[in-house]
């Protein structure tokens, strides 16, 4: 088992996310769902995130990254196209003992996101270690 699969309380604490676009937004979403306190970095924000800041739901910092702001986070998700940029916010992250996920990257987060099927109070988690996302959604989507 390469990674210890655990429940992270985010609500209410101080998240990055770090990218403007639809795969950003979906961490997002995720991270709402858990009543996370959300920043993102980005110079632009695609139509789903621009949403959300309208409505309140999030803190957008319209700037390229910068190490400087991850400073007190509790979680970090890199989710650009730019591979210096994801590799950036997980070193600087990992120096700072916060939990980083990379997108599509596994060798370079100290934590994965697994497919997930909320039936609250019932939460299942299907992972493939970062091996194979796919097949764990496929069986997130039979599950269902």
């Amino acid at each position: 088992m390469e990674f210890l699969p655990i429940f992270l309380n985010v609500r209410g604490q101080s998240c990055l996310v770090v990218g403007g676009g639809d795969v950003a937004a979906r961490k997002v979403e995720l991270l709402l769902r858990a009543q996370a306190s959300i920043t993102v970095v980005a110079p632009e924000l695609c139509a789903a995130l621009t949403a959300l800041k309208t409505a309140g739901k999030l803190v957008h910092l319209a700037a390229t990254f910068q190490g400087d702001q991850v400073g007190g986070q509790r979680v970090v998700i890199a989710a650009t196209d730019d591979e210096a940029v994801n590799r950036n916010v997980a070193e600087i992250a990992q120096r700072k003992n916060i939990p980083v996920n990379v997108v599509d990257r596994p060798e370079l987060c100290t934590f994965i996101m697994p497919a997930i099927i909320d039936r609250s109070p019932v939460i299942v988690a299907v992972s493939s270690g970062g091996a194979s996302p796919v097949l764990a959604r496929l069986l997130r989507a039979r599950l269902e």
